[in-house]
């Protein structure tokens, strides 16, 4: 065990170093705790021209011990309404379950769980889920049935969750449910305009 433990610890580290030195657009990733490689802090960014544009979700990517052989949990930490997120936040994406076959018969074993995934592959795939829902086998039901039956209850949903997690007022998904911004200036206070427009008490 202290030698699956071991390999695990360093392909984590490998992976770490090289999402360091070669950054993935659309998500960053790093240690919650420096003295922990098995637990990662996540910021996925909303995949441009969906219903998450512009919005900024945290999530916490746990790895087990035999890690590749068994997928890492991941969890949004920031408020999401998706018919492949649990309510608390748990992702529910194919290559997150276990290796094998799939007991209840709705998935391929080659969707799921193999050990040539890593941290990049795993975010990818969850940045692709945001933008083509799956509704066949939800995660979070009452998402899916909104989904399928008021796609603008959905919309207008997603699109309070995307602006809560930015604290960007002027982004698609703000725009979209017609946010307004009131700015009162004070000394305490100051613009930060890059790479969108912010509002800010530092």
């Amino acid at each position: 065990m202290a030698a699956t433990t071991s390999q695990a610890s360093l392909l984590l580290q490998k992976q770490l170093r090289d999402l360091a030195k070669h950054p993935v657009d659309g998500f960053s990733a790093g240690l919650v705790d420096d003295s922990n490689v098995f637990e990662w802090q996540v910021t996925i960014i909303g995949p441009p021209e969906t219903l998450y544009d512009g919005g900024y979700f945290n999530a916490i990517m746990s790895f087990p011990q035999n890690y590749p052989n068994s997928p890492p949990s991941v969890r949004f930490t920031s408020e999401m309404w998706h018919p492949n997120v649990y309510p608390d936040g748990r992702v529910c994406i194919s290559i997150l379950h276990p290796p094998g076959e799939d007991p209840n018969g709705y998935e391929l074993a080659s969707e799921r769980w193999t050990p040539v995934h890593t941290v990049e592959s795993i975010v990818l795939s969850i940045i692709s889920m945001l933008s083509s829902p799956n509704d066949e086998s939800p995660a979070n039901i009452e998402a899916a049935k909104e989904w399928r039956e008021k796609r603008g209850d959905f919309k207008k949903k997603a699109a309070r969750f995307c602006c809560r997690s930015s604290h960007v007022y002027l982004t698609p998904a703000c725009l979209s449910i017609g946010v307004l911004v009131i700015v009162v200036l004070s000394p305490e206070m100051h613009w930060d305009v890059s790479p969108v427009l912010k509002v800010g008490l530092y």
